[in-house]
């Protein structure tokens, strides 16, 4: 094991105090010499040693961390991560930190760029917060009458380093608490942003290492509560005296918070604590007049003044007052360029510039970073359309036309239900046909317009029906997939190199509570089922849309981001209905801020040499509204982008029991 990396001492010549600490610094990065593991929702589930088989969810990666000679790395793909409470299975070791990362730019090789959140809340009910649910693992047996678990600590840990993580939706924030046992703890936080009730970030009851302060580095913390204990970042560590050195330093970073933005000591305690900030901006919300509710103050120590040591460094401070103290004064030093824009009537310490204009630059600063964007980005339309969910578009005579799926929210008698079709371009109705019938697909062939739909009937969706015209005036229609112990929904027919294929929706209880089966036919009229072919046989897929291109079968499927309820529309691909792959771009389609919490019912058509996706937003209830995504380029060109920014992943889903022959 490597030796540990010293900071300078404080008697350091410049140029030696220089080294030293870019050494410190840096030493984590090149002592890295353990095991990779891998965190996706694409992956298997297996071992995590691949973003293949990457682990489902940050704990069972954690978890499997071999051992505490560090140098261990978790890297985890931008998603949405509903968990809480999690702790590693090892700390890391001197020279040689573990590290939990975010593919933020992609460029891990995860295929997608942009945040991974980690949320704490309540899937269900939305933020939880209570005094030990948190993203990090921290408990005291005792702590109320509900704390009847035993005490846990936060030093698993201990020589971590974590980067590019969005931590919210509980008590704390990416905090570290080590309870009722100070121990010596070193934890060092980068380009994160962190919320939580009490706290943003922080660690207490902790002993710091002279030569290894915690740090947080270009991080945004938020605390979102005035009450208590409660700061942008919380440090509480237990010295029997000032120490020399900080105990946390925080660099380039925003702390915020609707009183504190930084606070420290807790009663009952009587341990000092020193905390260097450098570059950085400290605001509480807090503007109160003196004889409404002031803030405490933008740095607060809860006990005494004398318990809590501060040296600023080039930093801007907002809110009502500066220091705060349950009794006494907090010690402070200035270097460099020090700002405080605090209410008229109150005074500025010593050392600090008083600022009579607001600081833009520094408040703007509150806001996090916002992520790359996705790869490739899709420029979002929306119709004229309103209260429709499915839509098919179709090359209709050389004009691009909508086939729309009439029919209410739910519920409803036959007549309620109907199909038109409708010239994108001047809005012209052409038609209206199919009553009782919804949930439909199109493909035009030979002069005539052939339409799938499903039959509604109260409390149910039956069988797949053929509606076939060439004038869209008279209607020929037959049965062509017939319901077995299930409902049929939506449907996607596309042309293959050996005939036609047909994706449909079932509720087959066999499955999940919707999985594609799949169809093929020569004729489009005649199909016939293929009895072994299931995507989706182990997770919520809906709504299909498949093309076949370059001897790929592309399917865009509506996916239930469990637990939570919202839905995305993703993209699959195989070569033969039998193994499955994952776009590693995935999702194609997520709801926007107007958007409710859904983005479904995906079709895909080519025209002009572009790709348009029109798809549903809604909440899956109650409502739902018409959207338009368009790609600039071809179907090819769009579906490459999706599969071709990262390694393909090979996904679980697979047709089971369907020969390549009986898809031709």
């Amino acid at each position: 094991m490597s030796e540990p990396m010293k900071a300078p001492p404080h008697d350091a010549s410049p140029r030696q105090a220089w080294a030293a600490w870019f050494a410190f610094l840096l030493a984590p990065y090149f002592a890295m010499a353990g095991q990779t593991l891998y965190v996706s929702k694409l992956g298997d589930d297996s071992d995590g040693s691949s973003w293949a088989k990457a682990y489902r969810t940050i704990q069972a990666a954690l978890g499997a961390v071999p051992d505490a000679e560090g140098g261990h790395r978790i890297i985890v793909r931008p998603d949405t991560y509903l968990e809480a409470n999690l702790y590693p299975a090892h700390r890391g070791a001197a020279g040689a930190y573990n590290e939990l990362v975010g593919d933020w730019d992609g460029r891990l090789g995860s295929g997608t760029s942009g945040w991974v959140v980690l949320d704490s809340g309540d899937a269900a009910r939305g933020f939880k917060s209570y005094d030990w649910w948190g993203p990090i693992r921290a408990y005291k047996k005792g702590w109320s009458q509900e704390h009847r678990e035993e005490t846990f600590s936060a030093i698993p840990w201990d020589r971590w380093r974590l980067r590019r993580v969005y931590a919210s939706g509980g008590d704390g924030g990416l905090f570290f608490d080590l309870v009722d046992r100070a121990e010596p703890f070193t934890v060092i936080v980068e380009d994160c942003v962190s919320l939580g009730r009490a706290f943003g970030g922080g660690v207490a009851n902790v002993l710091s290492r002279p030569e290894e302060p915690s740090v947080f580095r270009r991080c945004t913390l938020w605390c979102l509560d005035w009450w208590g204990d409660a700061a942008g970042a919380y440090v509480r560590a237990e010295h029997p005296q000032m120490p020399a050195h900080p105990d946390v330093v925080f660099e380039d970073s925003t702390l915020a918070g609707p009183d504190n933005a930084l606070q420290a000591g807790n009663p009952g305690y009587s341990g000092f604590t020193r905390v260097r900030l450098a570059r950085c901006r400290l605001i509480s919300f807090n503007f109160s007049q003196p004889q409404g509710k002031p803030g405490t103050g933008v740095i607060h120590s809860t006990i005494e003044g004398r318990y809590l040591h501060v040296d600023l460094e080039d930093c801007t401070l907002m809110g009502c007052k500066i220091f705060g103290a349950g009794e006494g004064e907090v010690s402070f030093s200035t270097r460099g360029d020090v700002k405080a824009y605090v209410q008229f009537q109150q005074p500025i310490p010593q050392g600090m510039l008083r600022l009579g204009h607001w600081p833009l630059e520094a408040f703007q600063t509150v806001l996090p970073a916002a992520p790359p964007p996705r790869h490739p980005t899709l420029q979002i339309e929306r119709p004229p359309a309103a209260d429709l969910c499915e839509v098919a578009p179709v090359l209709w005579r050389d004009r691009l036309t909508l086939l729309k799926c009439l029919r209410p929210a739910s519920g409803g008698t036959q007549a309620d239900y109907a199909l038109a079709l409708e010239d994108v371009e001047s809005g012209t109705a052409l038609a209206r046909f199919g009553e009782g019938y919804s949930l439909a697909s199109a493909l035009a062939k030979n002069g005539s317009l052939y339409v799938f739909a499903s039959r509604f009937a109260p409390g149910s969706w039956n069988d797949v029906t053929l509606l076939k015209s060439s004038d869209l005036a008279t209607w020929q229609q037959k049965v062509v997939v017939r319901q077995e112990n299930e409902q049929l929904f939506n449907t996607s027919v596309c042309a293959t190199d050996q005939g036609y294929l047909m994706a449909y929706e079932s509720n087959d209880p066999k499955y999940q509570p919707f999985t594609i089966k799949f169809a093929t036919s020569t004729d489009l009229e005649t199909w016939t089922k293929l009895p072994g072919a299931v995507f989706g046989a182990d997770r919520y897929a809906a709504c299909p849309c498949l093309r076949f291109v370059d001897g790929w079968y592309y399917l865009l499927y509506l996916e239930h981001r469990q637990p939570r309820w919202y839905f995305e529309t993703w993209l699959a691909r195989s070569r033969d209905l039998q193994t499955w792959e994952l776009s590693p771009a995935n999702p194609v389609l997520t709801p926007g801020l107007d958007d409710g919490i859904n983005a479904s019912d995906p079709d895909a058509i080519e025209f002009g040499g572009r790709t348009y996706l029109y798809y549903s937003v809604g909440d899956q209830r109650t409502w739902s509204q018409l959207r338009r995504a368009v790609y600039p380029g071809p179907l090819a060109a769009f579906y490459a982008d999706y599969f071709g920014s990262g390694p393909a992943r090979t996904g679980t889903d697979q047709a089971r029991g369907a020969p390549r022959a009986a898809a031709q």
